[in-house]
C-alpha cells in the first residue's frame, strides 16, 4: 500500500485498487476516513507475491474473433494473400484478460486492514515530524507579529501629541493673525485622536494570537480554525492601517500582513 497526501481545504480520498480488491472499496474508504480529516489522500494498493497459482490468463475470444473477421475483410478488400500475423492480436486492448484465481475474500480482509493500519502508522509518523517543523515556524512568526503589535502600541501612544502639533501648525499657517481658542483646539484634537484610536484592534489581535497558540496545543482538527483566525487578524491589521495616519505604523502593518500570508500558506498543511 502506498499513501500520498497533499494539502486540501476539505477531505478528498482517491483510491486505486486492483480488480480483486474492489469489493473492499467501502471498507478502505471508511478506514482512511478514520485517520484523515482534512487533505487529499491518494491510496494505491497492489497484491504482491501471489505466485502463478493466483493469476489466470484468459483469451477474450469474442473480441479476438471480431478482430479476425475485420482483418480478413480488410485482406479481401486489398487482395492480399499474406496470412494473418498472430502477434497483431496481442496488441489489442483487453484481448487477454488477467484474473485473480482462488482468492478468498474473507481471508483477505483482515490482512488488508493490517496493511492499512501499518501504512497509516508510518504516514502519521512522517506527518508528526513535519508538524513539529511547522509548529516551530508558527511560534517564530507569532512572536514576530507580537513584536510588531507592541511597536504599533508604543507608536500609537504618541498619537495625541502628534495630532495636536499637526493641527496647530496647520492653523498657524493659514490664520496667523487669529487668536486660537485653546478649548476648541483640545476638542478637535480629542475628536481626531478618538477617530484614529486603534487600541481595540490591537487588543483583538492579541486575543486572536493567544487563541491561535491555544489551538496549536489541541489534539484535534484545527487547520480551518487557524485559517479563520488569520483572516480575523488580517482584518484588524487592515483597519489599523486605514485608521492610523502614520507612515511608520503603515509600514509595520505591511510587515504583519507579510507574516500572516506566510502563516496562511502553512495552515493549509495543518489538518
Amino acid at each position: 500500500m502506498e499513501i500520498r497526501s497533499v494539502n486540501h481545504r476539505y477531505r478528498e480520498i482517491a483510491l486505486k485498487l486492483p480488480q480483486s480488491l474492489l469489493p473492499f472499496e467501502d471498507v478502505v474508504r471508511s478506514l482512511v476516513s478514520e485517520r484523515v480529516k482534512r487533505g487529499r489522500v491518494d491510496i494505491s494498493v497492489q497484491i504482491k507475491g501471489n505466485g502463478e497459482k493466483g493469476v489466470m490468463l484468459e483469451l477474450n475470444m469474442p473480441l479476438i474473433k471480431a478482430y479476425k473477421d475485420i482483418f480478413n475483410a480488410l485482406k479481401q478488400e486489398l487482395g492480399s494473400e499474406q496470412p494473418l500475423d498472430v502477434s497483431l492480436f496481442s496488441q489489442i486492448k483487453d484481448a487477454i484478460i488477467v484474473r485473480q484465481n482462488g482468492m478468498d475474500l474473507e481471508k483477505i480482509e483482515p490482512d488488508l486492514r493490517v496493511v492499512i493500519d501499518e501504512a497509516f502508522d508510518s504516514w502519521e509518523e512522517m506527518r508528526i515530524n513535519e508538524g513539529k517543523a511547522i509548529e516551530r515556524d508558527f511560534l517564530e512568526r507569532l512572536s514576530t507579529i507580537r513584536g510588531h503589535v507592541n511597536d504599533i502600541l508604543k507608536r500609537a501612544e504618541q498619537a495625541s501629541t502628534w495630532y495636536k502639533d499637526k493641527l496647530l501648525k496647520r492653523i498657524n499657517k493659514f490664520v496667523e493673525s487669529i487668536e486660537i481658542n485653546e478649548d476648541r483646539l483640545i476638542q478637535e484634537v480629542a475628536f481626531m485622536a478618538e477617530k484614529a484610536d486603534i487600541t481595540e484592534e490591537l487588543i483583538r489581535i492579541e486575543s486572536h494570537l493567544d487563541q491561535f497558540t491555544k489551538y496549536m496545543g489541541q489534539d484535534e482538527t484545527v487547520g480551518r480554525r487557524l485559517d479563520f483566525l488569520l483572516q480575523e487578524i488580517n482584518r484588524e491589521a487592515n483597519t489599523i492601517g486605514s485608521k492610523a495616519a502614520d507612515s511608520l505604523i503603515s509600514h509595520i502593518v505591511v510587515e504583519i500582513k507579510a507574516e500572516l500570508e506566510k502563516l496562511r500558506e502553512q495552515t493549509q498543511n495543518v489538518e
